[in-house]
């Protein structure tokens, strides 16, 4: 159980860390450039990882409402993107892609039947 809670609370305070960077990074006017991985794959990245994370910090919320909670979290980001100040795009593909890495993290983390909340 020491162990459970040691693991959760180490996920909880990286996804904490990782939301804030993400936020932080699509909300910058001009963002560092990382020309290895595409737009999309940058945002599935930042999704996949914010739920790989979740799953674990949070073991015993539902994972659909992780994954509504940070669908959401990936639509506001590109509703706000739309401002004008901000210099930046709002695209629904960047929404869906980070719908799809969503999903796709937390299918193959319930396929593994990992992580386990407490019962």
């Amino acid at each position: 159980m020491l162990q459970r809670n040691r693991i959760a609370g180490t996920a909880a305070a990286a996804f904490w860390l990782c939301l804030a960077g993400a936020v932080t990074l699509a909300l910058l006017p001009h963002p560092p450039e990382l020309r290895a991985l595409s737009d999309k794959a940058q945002h599935m990245f930042a999704f996949g990882t914010l739920a790989f994370l979740g799953a674990f910090a949070f073991p015993r919320f539902p994972k659909a409402h992780l994954a509504e909670r940070l669908s959401f979290l990936g639509a506001l980001v590109e509703v706000l993107q739309a401002i004008p100040a901000l210099h930046r795009d709002c695209d629904i593909r960047d929404w869906i892609a980070d719908t799809i890495a969503i999903v796709a993290v937390l299918v193959l983390l319930h396929a593994m039947k990992l992580p386990r909340g407490a019962r």
